[in-house]
């Protein structure tokens, strides 16, 4: 696919062990998973930068794969396996259609609505869309 994966055509096991010790131990850097085993997990950008998610999706993520580490790197499942995290039900990494396992975030608590704010709104003395589509006639509000 087109995942930016790597092929080594014509290599040997030897020397891909030398490879990967080399990348991971002398360069810090994480090869991820292939193959039938634990693929390496994914998250949306979460807390980081998105208002909706309801949990932490990279620390789940980064805890996870730590966790998992061994499996990443030297198979222990059957199957390819993949965990994905989605910080709200907008499931922008498709982990229901791509994961084994989805973590999604959802709402956990009494829904909060601001009632003097809705009935400003309704009152008229708050722009419908922000004010966005301001100097244009679209009637009065009416329910």
């Amino acid at each position: 696919g087109s995942t930016g994966d790597i092929i080594l055509l014509g290599t040997t096991t030897p020397q891909l062990e030398e490879i990967f010790w080399e990348l991971t131990h002398n360069m810090n850097q994480d090869l991820g998973g292939s193959g039938s085993n634990l693929r390496t997990p994914s998250d949306c950008v979460g807390e980081a930068r998105c208002e909706w998610a309801c949990y932490d999706t990279q620390a789940l993520c980064h805890h996870l794969t730590l966790e998992y580490q061994d499996e990443l790197h030297r198979p222990a499942f059957p199957y390819k396996f993949k965990f994905k995290f989605d910080g709200c039900p907008n499931c922008c990494v498709a982990s229901i259609a791509r994961a084994d396992i989805s973590f999604i975030g959802t709402w956990r608590d009494n829904i909060r609505i601001d009632q003097e704010a809705v009935k400003a709104y309704v009152g008229g003395e708050v722009p419908p869309n922000g004010g966005s589509h301001a100097g244009r006639d679209w009637g009065p509000f009416d329910i």
